[in-house]
């Protein structure tokens, strides 16, 4: 591909641009072929079937012939030099009509082995209303596997990087007014000060932005083809009158979450006020996907260890001053568990197995013949929905993970005890379990009030008093004992406070995911860094550094 070469729309008449020279649509193919009369449209003539890696020269000529194409406005064109035409055509074709581009300019770079990167600068005019779209895109040409010529591989992403199967660009009247959103205290949240929230705030609007006040402008958004699943603006030709959307979220709070997740590259982090159950936080490393701090279904490990406390408190089977044995391993129909680096110890107590996160101790005080009395299969996750309303239906204001701790039986149901098997949550219900106990009695989370979409939040009992002070008891000694494993990281947070570390396994991921929740005052948090190891390590700092700035 020459350099400088440039593949334009002008003036609403599509044209080859190379070497700033013009050509209209007459000679659009001399243009594309730079006057070889030895080229012949792919209707003129059937190759030769070809085998084998696609070479550069056919890279080049394929990402020169598509790209002309699509500037040129022919869809059908552009759509059979790719290897799914019925799909590319329609999205193509929408690219120039649903989007309104009257001008582009796409400008190809240098070929990495069969992928090709470029730039598009894109006017988008409607109603009399013209604004520049600009951005990158790349594309990789593949062989046909039944015609053997090279083609581009077709996916959504080519025409717009954000582009999703389903979804489509569009330019109009926007579906509901612009949204400011506002934490607690009237302070503008915007996904470029807190990016964690931009996609939280995107959903906002599409849900809220109606009964949010405001006027509709002129936009050009992707369209994401579901309800579930929120468009994402792009450009604004004419703006409208914003609403406002009040949130639960506290802005020094989150900054202090966006900083924290940002050391791990796969992170996530949530804070709630365990007073009312307002979301303080909400941070995500990247920042800018997918929600996984209230979305994630993932193993919690030994933070579970809070709600099999409360129910082998709730069944009679002991409490924190109750003697248990903390045994290198333990095994029940079959599967064996062991403790983190094979850990032991004897003549203890079920708060010292609770601080130093002794998982034996706890299948032989829980489980049939390893303890005192047997528990139906069920009785974890009656204890989950009962106290901390894990498995309700949660309205948090946006899509959210409800947790889930399912009937299990055998081998899986001791996993259950320690947060494997099963049982998955996010880390949103994690830091809602430390809300719990700090308060004594579950508050569904909520990042807008009930008010928003007249929702109705999730209730469940209060913990019974000598079971929420026999948690505190054990969180507090988890993160101020010399042998907790929550003590490091909770050494700067100010009290009262609590705490609870975990690992969990994940198949395939030599390393374990590291958790932590923990409060301190009126906030609870809680985080998972994915393949972070030792709760303590990975997951501890982050929870820490959110209770601090709270």
């Amino acid at each position: 591909m020459r350099s400088g070469a440039k593949v334009a729309a002008v003036g609403g008449v599509f044209a080859v641009v190379a070497g700033g020279v013009g050509y209209g649509g007459y000679n659009l193919w001399n243009g594309v072929t730079g006057g070889d009369s030895t080229v012949t449209t792919r209707s003129e003539s059937v190759p030769e079937k070809r085998s084998g890696p696609v070479t550069p020269e056919e890279t080049t000529a394929t990402a020169k012939d598509f790209l002309a194409a699509w500037a040129a406005g022919e869809s059908d064109r552009a759509a059979q030099l790719t290897n799914d035409p019925v799909t590319a055509g329609p999205a193509l074709l929408a690219y120039k009509e649903g989007a309104k581009v009257s001008k582009a300019v796409i400008t190809p770079g240098t070929p990495v082995g069969t992928k090709v990167p470029f730039t598009v600068r894109a006017t988008v005019s409607y109603e009399g209303v013209s604004k520049d779209l600009s951005y990158a895109s790349e594309l990789t040409v593949v062989r046909g596997t039944t015609t053997g010529r090279p083609l581009v591989r077709w996916r959504p992403a080519v025409l717009h990087p954000k582009l999703t199967a389903g979804a489509t660009l569009r330019t109009g009247t926007a579906k509901v007014a612009s949204v400011k959103a506002v934490d607690r205290n009237g302070v503008e949240l915007t996904g470029q000060k807190y990016p964690s929230l931009g996609l939280i705030i995107d959903t906002l609007r599409q849900r809220y932005g109606a009964r949010a006040g405001g006027t509709t402008g002129v936009e050009t958004w992707i369209d994401s083809g579901s309800e579930a699943v929120a468009d994402t603006p792009l450009l604004v030709l004419r703006k409208g009158r914003p609403g406002t959307i009040e949130t639960t979220i506290d802005a020094g709070v989150q900054a202090a979450a966006e900083k924290a997740v940002t050391v791990y590259s796969r992170a996530a982090v949530a804070a709630v006020e365990p007073s009312t159950g307002a979301i303080r936080a909400v941070a995500n490393s990247p920042a800018g996907g997918f929600n996984t701090a209230f979305q994630g279904a993932q193993a919690p490990g030994s933070t579970m260890k809070i709600v099999t406390s409360a129910m082998i408190m709730q069944h009679g089977l002991g409490g924190p001053g109750s003697p248990v044995e903390c045994s290198p391993e333990a095994s029940w129909k079959g599967v064996t568990f062991h403790n983190l680096d094979h850990s032991s110890f004897k003549g203890g107590t079920l708060a010292k197995a609770f601080r130093t996160s002794c998982n034996t101790a706890f299948l032989k005080k829980a489980l049939g013949p390893l303890g005192e009395k047997d528990l139906e299969d069920g009785a974890l996750g009656e204890t989950a929905r009962r106290y901390f309303g894990i498995g309700l239906t949660w309205q948090v204001g946006v899509q959210a993970w409800d947790g889930s701790v399912p009937v299990s039986q055998g081998g899986e149901t001791a996993a259950s005890y320690i947060g494997q098997g099963k049982v998955t949550m996010s880390a949103l219900n994690v830091a809602s379990l430390s809300a719990t106990v700090r308060d004594g009695g579950f508050r569904q989370p909520y990042l807008v009030a009930k008010e928003y979409g007249d929702r109705e939040f999730a209730t469940a009992e209060r913990l019974p008093g000598e079971i929420a002070s026999g948690l505190r008891q054990m969180m507090k000694e988890t993160a101020t004992e010399p042998d907790g494993t929550a003590t490091r990281a909770m050494a700067g947070v100010p009290g009262p406070k609590g705490a609870k570390t975990g690992s969990a396994e994940v198949d395939g991921q030599g390393t374990s995911n590291s958790w932590f929740t923990g409060y301190s005052g009126d906030l609870a948090a809680a985080a998972v860094v994915e393949a972070g190891g030792h709760g303590g390590d990975a997951a501890g700092p982050v929870v820490a550094g959110v209770l601090k700035a709270g």
